[in-house]
């Protein structure tokens, strides 16, 4: 198939679901703009990529966790003139522990990350795709976003932020050739736990779905603009049920899910 010249970048596309997406787009013939801070990763999924489907593919070995460099990332891609189609705000962490032990360093860089980056780079995007062709952003929230989360308080806080955020741009843009899809994959097989500190995840959560299965997902969500897309009917018996519960008792229940 011939490359019809559009762009995807991929923010955190190292691994897991980020480096799903980078995989679904190549083969779907659009360029690819990847971003992470493993540059092995990167050189080994762009030189996959490319000679699989011949597409091009253009890395960023970048620390987002750092906002400058977001800021550097668009610079250079406005100097060479490439104005994505797809925006994937995927990168992201987490921390587990109790709040008033955990790293405030590391909370630090989440927060940067997981919010300030990613409301950047929607930002930035928007108004670059506005009044243009089709064009669609990602950005990846979690099944945390629907409620206090005891043990990784900051983290489904930020995911939170994601959601809302996320979802009121897209009324805004509603009527617009851009969309905006918030993807809230639950529990996911990736590194995303051992870079948490976790050595497992919650023990009632049963089997995971692979991070290609939450791409695919998400991928197909956002081609039919879906605005909000929660991974597997049991997140999204879940992000009901809490709507009902008192406060108190959901807090109390993932508090015990977390520490199981």
């Amino acid at each position: 198939m011939k490359n019809n010249q559009k762009w995807a970048l991929i923010t955190g596309a190292s691994s897991g679901i980020g480096l799903e997406f980078a995989r679904i787009f190549a083969k779907n013939q659009v360029n690819l703009i990847l971003v992470a801070r493993n540059i092995n990763a990167l050189n080994s999924l762009s030189k996959e990529l490319i000679k699989l489907y011949k597409i091009k593919v253009i890395i960023h070995p970048l620390d987002l966790s750092e906002v400058s460099n977001a800021e550097i990332l668009v610079g250079k891609l406005s100097k060479q003139k490439i104005n994505p189609t797809y925006l994937i705000n995927n990168a992201g962490f987490g921390d587990y522990g109790t709040f008033t032990q955990t790293s405030w360093e590391k909370e630090l860089k989440m927060i940067n990350l997981n919010i300030t980056t990613l409301t950047y780079l929607t930002k930035m995007y928007a108004n670059k795709m506005l009044g243009g062709e089709p064009a669609y952003i990602v950005n990846v929230a979690s099944g945390a976003a629907f409620q206090p989360g005891p043990l990784m308080a900051v983290y489904f806080a930020t995911k939170a932020y994601v959601l809302h955020l996320s979802e009121a741009v897209s009324e805004e843009l509603s009527g617009t050739n851009v969309s905006l899809t918030t993807l809230c994959p639950g529990p996911t097989q990736s590194n995303f736990w051992s870079v948490a500190g976790k050595e497992k995840t919650c023990g009632i959560l049963g089997k995971m779905p692979t991070s290609r299965q939450v791409a695919e997902y998400g991928y197909h969500a956002m081609m039919n603009s879906k605005r909000v897309a929660v991974y597997g009917w049991v997140n999204r018996l879940g992000t009901l049920l809490v709507r009902f519960l008192p406060r108190s008792w959901v807090t109390k229940a993932i508090l015990y899910a977390q520490s199981t």
